[in-house]
């Protein structure tokens, strides 16, 4: 696990209650598959009996072992067992679908064990988030004796868990995880052509379709013992990068999902190699030669990652020592510009080389972060809309989702125009209506901003959302709107405004662009004379775009 963080304390909201755990009528199975670990299987079922929402099933799939499981069983008559050859831990958990027709399925490793709330606690989750594919929560190591080794370990489930999975598995162990088992239907089960990470793989083809839950509460403990799987650090890298690499043909153009994924790949050789490290101190021969050994494990695992790395230590090695001139030597040779020496070249001009923002030249730069931001929010363009100014937006990211669009403008020439008037002028729009307002670029051009944000409050209906973005740092319009250019908007700013009226909890801000960005933009060069990769990188003291997400309280 590459990145992991600790669990405050157990969310109470998620707890059922009495009520609740009677309530529940979904049926839900337990599958526990062992391939030679029967002397943890009876730890593992009895997890599952003590469960204070009861499993409707519960199947043991033996792989194939050869330590005799079903004496274990013996002690338990009214578990159902399935045996079947040697296929590895995919087709394992396949056979467990297959023979269940729950409608929530938990699958849990022999080793592992669940805590008493488990299912009660996914149940309550799945309920919180109708239709989701999957709920996970929170879980802990455990040692070979059950002793805890971990607090509980936790990373929530963001606006874009297709995105943060990409980064990362921020799941980290399965036992925590309940299926809807339409969705694993839906999906195809666990790939068997995969002997490791098929679980890795299956919550990237569920997050990127469906959506995904999760909640704080520990449910689940991971027992860490040396024939883990994980231990084999080549294998376990060699299939995550295949996990990874069978992404790249669904990745969406401007959805930020190609740096996701190139993040992700590097942060899984850096985890590797970190622990080919680790591991190479702990069970090497002591002596001068022991962290070389270790080092060189950890260079054939990662060799690119590792080699950064170790220049980077020894960049803070030579500060610390070197004399100031041959520091500047060396940053000169890193293009590092030395104070006097920089080359204004075609930007040592008094007039930007497009005054349109780049229209005449091209895409405009500020176009690639607004229409990133959309992608990934278009699951809330929906029902009925609105935009501002035509709904060129609404029909590019809204899709079969929109059931009616509107359009306001302030002119009533406008051709594409459904309702005409001034935002901040209250009742201009029709009282809890809109399931979505999508304005881009326009709360600048309001000068009584507080009197906007409070009329789009009122036109929302109750869970709706306004998906919107205004410019930081720009160029102000030499035409149409430049009489109405009022405000230049930062993150604290938009955060400020938006949270007096909706609520701070209701709202996302973030701040897109950087030194690059801002430079290239002010100039007006145009997005197909920029490098991309460069834009994806966020300063917040650059903020060429501001977006937001609100959401109305339910």
């Amino acid at each position: 696990m590459p990145s992991t963080t600790v669990a405050t304390e157990v969310s109470a909201a998620m707890q059922p209650s009495a009520e609740q755990v009677r309530e529940v009528r979904t049926s839900v199975a337990v599958v526990v598959n062992t391939y030679n670990q029967a002397h943890y299987l009876g730890d593992a079922i009895q997890s599952v009996l003590d469960q204070s929402r009861p499993a409707d099933e519960i199947l043991v799939i033996d792989d194939g072992s050869s330590d005799d499981p079903e004496h274990v069983l013996q002690a338990y008559p009214d578990i159902r067992y399935i045996r079947q050859q040697n296929q590895g831990l995919a087709a394992s958990r396949n056979t467990g679908l297959a023979a269940t027709t729950a409608e929530m399925i938990v699958f849990l490793d022999a080793d592992d064990r669940l805590l008493p709330a488990a299912l009660a606690t996914g149940l309550a989750c799945h309920q919180q988030t109708p239709g989701c594919g999957f709920a996970y929560g929170s879980y802990r190591n455990i040692a070979n004796n059950g002793q805890f080794l971990s607090p509980a370990l936790y990373i929530e489930a963001g606006e874009h868990p297709y995105l943060d999975l990409l980064g990362g598995n921020t799941i980290g162990m399965h036992a925590a995880v309940m299926y809807r088992r339409e969705a694993l239907i839906r999906h195809g089960g666990f790939d068997a052509r995969l002997r490791r990470c098929e679980d890795y793989d299956l919550y990237l083809k569920i997050a990127r379709n469906e959506k995904i839950a999760s909640h704080s509460d520990t449910i689940a403990e991971y027992r860490r013992h040396d024939a883990n799987m994980s231990h084999d650090h080549r294998g376990m890298l060699a299939a995550v990068l295949l996990v990874l690499d069978r992404q790249k043909p669904h990745i969406r153009p401007a959805s930020g999902e190609r740096e996701a994924l190139i993040q992700g790949r590097r942060r899984w050789k850096r985890y590797f190699a970190r622990q080919a490290f680790v591991l190479g101190l702990e069970t090497g021969t002591s002596g001068p030669l022991r962290y070389p050994k270790a080092a060189a494990a950890a260079l054939r695992l990662a060799p690119i990652e590792v080699a950064v790395s170790m220049l980077s230590s020894a960049r803070n090695f030579a500060r610390k020592r070197l004399p100031s001139s041959a520091i500047q030597f060396l940053r000169r040779l890193r293009g590092v510009v030395p104070f006097g020496r920089f080359n204004f070249g075609d930007f040592g001009r008094t007039q930007p080389v497009s005054g349109q923002f780049g229209f005449d030249r091209g895409t405009p730069i500020d176009r690639h972060y607004i229409e990133t931001f959309l992608t990934r929010q278009r699951a809330d363009i929906r029902g009925r809309t609105l935009e501002i100014g035509d709904d060129s937006y609404t029909r590019q990211f809204g899709g079969s989702g929109v059931l009616q669009s509107d359009v306001l403008h302030v002119n009533a020439d406008n051709p594409h125009a459904t309702i005409v008037g001034d935002l901040s002028v209250p009742d201009t729009l029709p009282q809890a209506a809109f399931d979505c307002l999508v304005l881009t670029q326009t709360l600048h051009l309001i000068y009584d901003m507080r009197a906007a944000v409070a009329e789009m409050h009122r036109a929302l209906k109750p869970g709706g959302v306004v998906l919107l973005t205004v410019p930081g740092i720009s160029q102000i319009d030499r035409g149409e709107w430049g009489s109405t250019w009022y405000w230049a908007i930062t993150p604290v700013a938009a955060m400020r405004l938006f949270g007096e009226v909706f609520g701070p909890e209701n709202i996302q801000v973030e701040s897109h662009g950087n030194v690059y960005a801002a430079t290239t933009f002010l100039q007006g060069l145009a997005l197909e004379e920029v490098d991309r990769g460069k834009l994806n990188i966020d300063d917040p003291a650059y903020p060429v775009i501001v977006t937001v997400r609100a959401q109305k309280q339910e």
